[in-house]
């Protein structure tokens, strides 16, 4: 004899688990072939807009400001070498030698973060590309494992070169200006194959927080920050 109190089976949960299960395989089988797609792209084509472009547009629209992206893709062979060695020293000095994550500063990090009060950061130049290129700015542990997982991707499918170009030309480097083309043209009138050691090693100091600091009216604190740099840049060797 069956037992009454066994909850009813509807026909249509079957059904309705297949479609979910349907929708949830095409979902992740779409990201995955635009996320190797856009990958393969952009190891060959410039990337003119982020999403952080985008949504710097819209948070200065939210504001009742005027959009504004100021932002010039340039190549390798025209960005200063001065340049490509102060984000070095100053963001990921061992960036030809690690495979997108950087284990020495991922332990130091675990280490000092026991003490600190605000945690120290041990993002490399890759995963600030993938993040900058394909992600979103607000830290949160889908982005974290996205960005992981863009970082594994242009590691393998970009050469070195290649990520530090598209790192160069995507970074923010003040309100509304994004790349070392534009940074250079707005704060020094100058281009970015153009720029000093000085110059460069004071876009690098205000990285951390570009709309916070600029290097066109650097404060005490930027300057100290340049000086270390200047210094660390000359040990940074280039391929």
């Amino acid at each position: 004899m069956k037992n009454r109190l066994e909850p009813k089976k509807f026909p249509f949960q079957g059904r309705f688990k297949k479609v979910i299960s349907r929708i949830l395989f095409k979902i992740t089988l779409f990201f995955f072939i635009w996320s190797i797609g856009s990958v393969i792209l952009y190891r060959f084509v410039p990337v003119y807009f982020t999403p952080l472009m985008g949504i710097r547009m819209v948070q200065q629209i939210a504001d009742g400001e005027k959009p504004k992206v100021k932002h010039k893709w340039v190549s390798w062979t025209k960005i200063s070498d001065n340049m490509k060695r102060a984000v070095l020293a100053s963001e990921d000095q061992r960036f030809f030698d690690h495979s997108g994550f950087d284990r020495v500063e991922i332990k130091k990090a675990l280490k000092e973060n026991k003490t600190r009060k605000r945690p120290r950061g041990a993002s490399t130049i890759s995963q600030q590309t993938a993040k900058n290129v394909f992600l979103w700015p607000r830290s949160s542990w889908l982005r974290k494992g996205l960005e992981a997982y863009f970082t594994v991707l242009i590691e393998f499918l970009w050469p070195k070169e290649r990520i530090l170009t598209v790192y160069l030309n995507s970074m923010e480097t003040g309100d509304g200006i994004y790349g070392v083309e534009a940074v250079a043209k707005e704060h020094f009138d100058t281009v970015a194959a153009k720029l000093t050691a000085s110059q460069s090693a004071l876009v690098a100091a205000t990285l951390p927080n570009p709309l916070r600091f600029s290097s066109e009216k650097p404060s005490s604190y930027i300057k100290q920050r340049q000086a270390k740099i200047l210094r660390q840049m000359r040990t940074v060797k280039l391929p």
